[in-house]
C-alpha cells in the first residue's frame, strides 16, 4: 500500500486564529514553568547567549500544529525569528527540517517541550488521519473525526484533522443536533425525538440521527429525511452487508455516515459499501505522535 505521507499533495489550509491558539499554549507554558521558571537553563547557560535549533521530522507523516508550536516561543520571547520550511498539510520524511527558530538559547531551551509535545501530538492526528484518507481514495467516502477529543485541544486536533486531508464533525454541542441512542431511550423512541427536534431547532441547524438497525433507519427516513427534517443518518456499527442494503434503501435521499471500529484495514471496504462519511474517534483521541525532535544547528 502507498504510503499517504509522502504521495499526497499539501492542502491549503487556512490557520487557526492566534486568539484560539494562544490560551492553549499559554497554559502549557505555565504549566511546565510553574513556580520557579526553567533552573536547569537558568544554571547551565549563560543569560546572553544566542543560537537556532530545527525542528526536524523523526518518522514519516504529515505535519499539523505547527503554528502552535513555534507561539511557544514567541509568547516566551517576542523576538525569536522562525523560518518554517514545511507549513501545516505538508507530508515529511525522516530527517525532514520542519522549521528553525533562532533566538536566546534560554527561550529556545524554555520552550522546547511545549512545543514537540503540540507539534507531535497533532502531527501525529494528521498523520492518522491522511492514513484513513489514503484507504478510501477513489470512493465517495470522506473521513470525518467526532468530539472525542482531548479537553482544550479540539480546536487545534480539528485542525489537524483538515491538515491530514479529513473533514470535520460538529464541534460542540451547539452546532448541529446528533440525536444517539440514549436520546432516543430516554425520548420514547425516534418519532417522539424527531417531534421535538422539529418544534425547538431552527431551520439552519443541521440533524443527524444514529441509528443501530436497518428497522431503525426506514422509520427515520419515513418521518425525518422525506419530511426534510433528517439531514444525515449515522449507521453505527453495522456490517458491511447492512451498510450497502442502507445504501441502496437511502438512494441518496440523505448523507449516510458509517461510524464504529473504524480502522486503516477496514476504511476501504467500508467507502466501498457507498456511505458518505466515515467517522473515527481514535484519530483525535489515541492518534500515535509523530517523533520530531530539535536538533541543535
Amino acid at each position: 500500500m502507498t504510503d499517504p505521507t509522502t504521495a499526497r499533495p499539501t492542502p491549503v489550509l487556512d490557520p487557526l486564529p492566534e486568539i484560539l491558539v494562544a490560551p492553549v499554549v499559554r497554559a502549557a507554558l505555565l504549566e511546565d514553568l510553574g513556580h520557579a521558571g526553567d533552573l536547569t537553563t537558568a544554571a547551565t547557560v549563560p543569560r546572553d547567549l544566542t543560537g537556532s535549533v530545527a525542528l526536524v521530522a523523526r518518522d514519516a507523516g504529515v505535519v499539523a500544529g505547527l503554528p502552535a508550536a513555534l507561539l511557544a516561543w514567541r509568547l516566551l520571547d517576542p523576538g525569536v525569528e522562525t523560518r518554517v520550511a514545511r507549513p501545516d498539510g505538508s507530508p515529511v520524511a525522516p530527517g525532514d527540517e520542519i522549521a528553525v527558530v533562532t533566538g536566546a538559547v534560554h527561550t529556545l531551551l524554555t520552550g522546547e517541550r511545549v512545543a514537540l509535545n503540540l507539534l507531535s501530538h497533532l502531527s501525529g492526528v494528521a498523520t492518522a488521519t491522511a492514513g484513513l484518507v489514503e484507504a478510501v481514495a477513489g470512493t465517495r467516502a470522506s473521513i470525518c473525526c467526532t468530539r472525542k477529543t482531548t479537553p482544550g485541544l479540539r480546536a487545534l486536533e480539528k485542525a489537524a484533522v483538515r491538515a491530514g486531508g479529513g473533514a470535520n464533525h460538529r464541534f460542540g454541542l451547539d452546532d448541529a443536533v446528533l440525536v444517539k441512542d440514549n436520546h432516543l431511550a430516554f425520548a420514547g423512541g425516534i418519532a417522539p425525538a424527531l417531534a421535538g427536534i422539529r418544534a425547538r431547532v431552527g431551520h439552519l441547524v443541521k440533524v443527524e440521527v444514529e441509528v443501530d438497525t436497518l428497522e431503525q433507519l426506514r422509520e427515520v427516513v419515513e418521518i425525518g429525511v422525506e419530511p426534510g427534517l433528517v439531514d444525515v443518518v449515522m449507521l453505527d456499527n453495522m456490517g458491511l452487508e447492512e451498510l450497502a442494503e442502507a445504501v441502496a434503501f437511502v438512494d441518496r435521499r440523505c448523507l449516510l455516515e458509517a461510524s464504529g471500529r473504524v480502522t486503516r484495514e477496514t476504511a476501504g471496504p467500508i467507502a466501498e459499501t457507498g456511505v458518505d462519511l466515515i467517522s473515527a474517534g481514535w484519530i483525535t483521541h489515541s492518534a500515535p505522535i509523530l517523533d520530531v525532535g530539535l536538533d541543535h544547528r
